[in-house]
């Protein structure tokens, strides 16, 4: 695999600050699978009886999917309004949303006696990194080389576990614990992300290169690469479940009147969005073409889209009537919303 293409280096002054990851984790695999789901009001109920929400990351979720379309804030009784069907309270809201505030992922900007609450730069910026391959249609293209973050001499262990862990969230995986590996990570932005995550100090000892195959017959092939990169075994199985969980959903609007009643579209949208975003956070992002032809992550893609193009109108309804500014104002959602998941059209298919 020869070496080709240098990175361009990194840009001067790339300092920003960044959030702490929110944890999409799904349950560990020691946990009990979730019941099987037989209707949109089964998910709903499953999700309620949860022993422990992850509130702040289902609240990010409700920004990055409801919010952002609506002028990116929201008054915070209204939040909780829009939460309260899903079994959060009002003081699980408060407690959260003041978490995510000294975080850093959300500012807060009073009016009279109330407050809206809308995402930080740095916030925003995660969302909108996560929102492109959360709503985008295909899997992108694939140029066949291979970028590459070797590190250069010796690394304190700690330090290499942070570094690991930050690529994890990136989506490199590991060859030997000294070689990071990703086939269409952008590498600029690669070591930005690390200085704003703190590991700026780590930047002189990482080589950023960009590989091509030199496609000698005896080589390891692409997919042993992948194989000795990323364990895929674990995410494929929590696509699965993901696929096992909303088909039913799915089936009850084709087979139904098209739609679902306005509160249960939004809250089914919230909670079909937060899981779907919770797997990506620990999908790579492989070309399909590194990736087995039955791999279950494809499913999952085309079932979000068509799920959500289904929910997407009487969820619309809902927030209209109910979404609020904290001057009263409801703001109206941008025509933007309309290209997510852009695409082959799943309706006009099943009809």
């Amino acid at each position: 695999m020869p070496l080709t293409t240098p990175a361009p280096p990194l840009r001067s002054g790339a300092t920003r600050n960044r959030p702490d990851p929110i944890d999409f984790a799904p349950a560990s695999p020691g946990h009990a699978r979730p019941p099987v789901i037989t209707s949109i009001q089964d998910r709903l109920e499953a999700f309620r009886k949860q022993d422990r929400v992850r509130a702040g990351s289902l609240i990010i979720s409700v920004f990055g999917d409801a919010v952002v379309p609506r002028g990116g804030r929201i008054w915070l009784g209204s939040l909780i309004r829009l939460l309260a069907p899903l079994g959060l309270n009002e003081r699980l809201v408060r407690t959260t949303v003041f978490r995510l505030a000294r975080d850093e992922w959300l500012d807060s900007e009073p009016c009279g006696r109330r407050t809206d609450y809308l995402l930080t730069p740095s916030g925003q910026q995660r969302i909108e990194e996560a929102s492109r391959r959360i709503y985008a249609s295909t899997a992108q293209a694939w140029d066949r080389r291979w970028r590459l973050i070797v590190t250069v001499g010796e690394l304190a262990a700690k330090d290499r576990e942070r570094l690991r862990r930050a690529l994890f969230w990136q989506g490199f995986g590991t060859l030997n614990g000294d070689c990071f590996v990703h086939p269409s990570a952008e590498l600029i932005s690669a070591f930005d992300a690390l200085a704003g995550e703190g590991l700026g100090e780590l930047l002189p000892k990482l080589k950023p290169l960009i590989a091509a195959d030199a496609a000698l017959g005896v080589a390891a092939s692409d997919a042993e690469l992948v194989d000795a990169a990323w364990n895929l075994e674990r995410l494929a199985a929590t696509y699965r479940e993901f696929v096992a969980r909303y088909q039913p959903a799915l089936v009850q609007l084709r087979d139904g009147p098209g739609e679902s009643d306005d509160e249960r579209a939004f809250l089914l949208r919230v909670l079909l969005i937060h899981d779907y975003r919770r797997l990506l956070l620990r999908d790579p992002g492989l070309p399909d073409v590194l990736l087995a032809s039955d791999w279950p992550g494809q499913q999952a893609r085309l079932l979000c889209r068509e799920l959500y193009r289904r929910l997407l109108a009487p969820s619309e309804r809902h927030l209209d009537a109910h979404f609020q500014l904290a001057d009263g104002h409801t703001p109206e959602a941008s025509s933007r919303l309309l290209e997510r998941f852009q695409g082959a059209d799943p309706l006009g298919a099943t009809g």
